[in-house]
């Protein structure tokens, strides 16, 4: 072959890495910028806000940019800064640790379902369909009523009442990998079932599993918000929704109460969504080729 020949045979296309396809997607940099901000925020308000955000820290209701308070105060004197900034930390701290309960709940049950099929299908899937019958914030508002308010028995509401979508999403997922050739081979060479699930199938469905688990902290945080808002919060616990619900009285004489927690928590769940559609571009592997 001369060296014209090999001067025209073209080369092969440069797979594009994780962070820049993701980078490729400006408003998932613009949710993971702003997602970063709210960390950052939470993990800087013991220092920046040191006392008590339950302190009354100056005269009720004073509007925003007075007497050293740039978002004013509540009802009872409160700093509505020192609120959302402490606040911040609630709200991931729920946000995340209820969706890990969940995402573990649900990658269990769906695995389980997926892989072995059958009766043990049809039970797990029961279960979840009985689960999904009764709305998912009237099931939440009834366990937390039962379990009485507090920050662990919120998480388990939450996690209760958001693993079954993300069970059935793991099950096709197993059930569409289960029958591929490279966990066919495990399974003739006599290889353990909770070894093929762990090491062949689950790195290979986990990343509509990320995916899922990204949107369902954002559907954690309007949750608790929610819960928090008709006074079903933890009492002790400063939240975005506990500071709405104590505005709601009195929205048209100091709208700031309520109008401020209530665009922090837009942010970020806004700034969730769309970090989570950037993972799901970055990750899907159907965009990836096309990418590529």
């Amino acid at each position: 072959m001369t060296d014209a020949a090999v001067s025209t045979v073209p080369a092969p296309p440069k797979r594009l890495g994780f962070w820049r396809r993701f980078a490729r997607n400006k408003s998932a940099l613009v949710g993971l910028g702003f997602l970063l901000l709210v960390v950052l925020m939470a993990a800087l308000a013991p220092i920046i806000y040191p006392q008590d955000p339950f302190a009354l820290a100056g005269r009720p209701m004073l509007p925003p940019l007075s007497e050293g308070f740039p978002l004013g105060t509540d009802t009872l004197g409160r700093d509505i800064a020192a609120g959302i900034a402490h606040g911040a930390r609630t709200s991931l701290m729920i946000g995340l640790v209820a969706t890990l309960v969940a995402v573990a709940v649900g990658t269990i049950m769906g695995g389980l379902a997926g892989y072995y099929g059958g009766w043990i299908d049809d039970i797990l899937m029961r279960v979840t369909e009985v689960f999904q019958t009764i709305p998912s914030f009237i099931f939440a508002i009834l366990l937390v009523a039962i379990l009485t308010p507090s920050i662990e028995n919120v998480v388990i509401a939450i996690a209760v009442v958001s693993w079954p979508p993300l069970a059935r999403l793991v099950r096709g997922e197993f059930i569409s990998l289960r029958n591929r050739e490279f966990v066919q081979a495990n399974v003739l060479m006599g290889m353990p079932d909770w070894k093929i699930i762990v090491v062949q199938i689950l790195p290979n469905a986990i990343s509509p599993i990320i995916v899922a688990g990204s949107l369902l902290v954002a559907t954690a945080i309007l949750i608790e918000s929610a819960l928090a808002f008709l006074g079903l919060g933890d009492p002790n616990i400063m939240s975005w929704g506990f500071q709405v619900g104590a505005g709601r009285t009195v929205l048209r004489r100091a709208w700031w109460i309520c109008t401020f927690p209530g665009i922090a928590i837009l942010l970020t769940v806004l700034a969730i969504n769309l970090f989570g559609e950037g993972l799901n571009d970055a990750l899907n592997p159907r965009l990836r080729e096309r990418s590529s």
